[in-house]
């Protein structure tokens, strides 16, 4: 018995195409290590917090502890909510065209400069009138957290400049330009939090 073999004709199928990533590596790392960080700096406060309250009659900051400069730090605050605003322009600017984000980010930049350079100052005075890092349990806090965002903000100002650099260079992208402003908004976003609990 002889059996006929049936031919099928072969379905040639187009290749399957990409879809487009809703969000660029790049973002999606920085998001995951902002997240780390922002559990860094819940346990700072929460310790923080902890000690305060349990500070015999309340008296915070301690006997003999300089007070901290309240009014400077919310103009140095207003200046470093005001960055992050410009650099919402400068990635709104950038989809219209990339030359026209070079004057929203130098300005941003600059903003967060300012910031930093003005909480050194402040850091500097507060020194000389006694508080230190081993001054007393409110110096220590004062400098671990404060101390911490500064370090924060001095990295995420760096990769400002960076893309600010890229950008000159016609090398920035979207993507590049997205994970450096995560950053950003980690570091202004945190701030007023941090202005509350530790100054006021």
């Amino acid at each position: 018995m002889t059996t006929q073999a049936a031919t099928h004709p072969v379905e040639h199928r187009p290749a399957p195409q990409k879809r487009p990533k809703m969000i660029a590596d790049g973002v999606l790392g920085m998001l995951i290590f902002v997240f780390t960080e922002i559990m860094l700096f819940a346990g700072f406060i929460s310790a923080h917090a902890i000690v305060r309250s349990q500070v015999a009659g309340e008296m915070w900051p301690p006997y003999g502890q300089p007070r901290l400069p309240v009014q400077e730090t919310a103009v140095n605050t207003a200046a470093l909510l005001l960055s992050g605003i410009v650099l919402i322009v400068a990635q709104v600017a950038f989809k219209k065209g990339a030359v026209r984000a070079k004057v929203p980010l130098l300005i941003a930049t600059l903003l967060g400069a300012f910031f930093v350079f003005s909480q050194g100052t402040e850091w500097t005075a507060l020194i000389s009138e006694g508080l230190t890092l081993t001054s007393s349990t409110y110096g220590g806090f004062f400098y671990t957290i404060v101390g911490a965002h500064a370090l924060h903000a001095i990295a995420a100002i760096g990769g400002l400049v960076w893309a600010f650099y890229e950008l000159h260079e016609n090398r920035l992208t979207s993507a590049k330009l997205g994970t450096v402003a995560v950053f950003w908004y980690f570091v202004v976003l945190v701030w007023p939090v941090l202005y509350v609990k530790v100054y006021l």
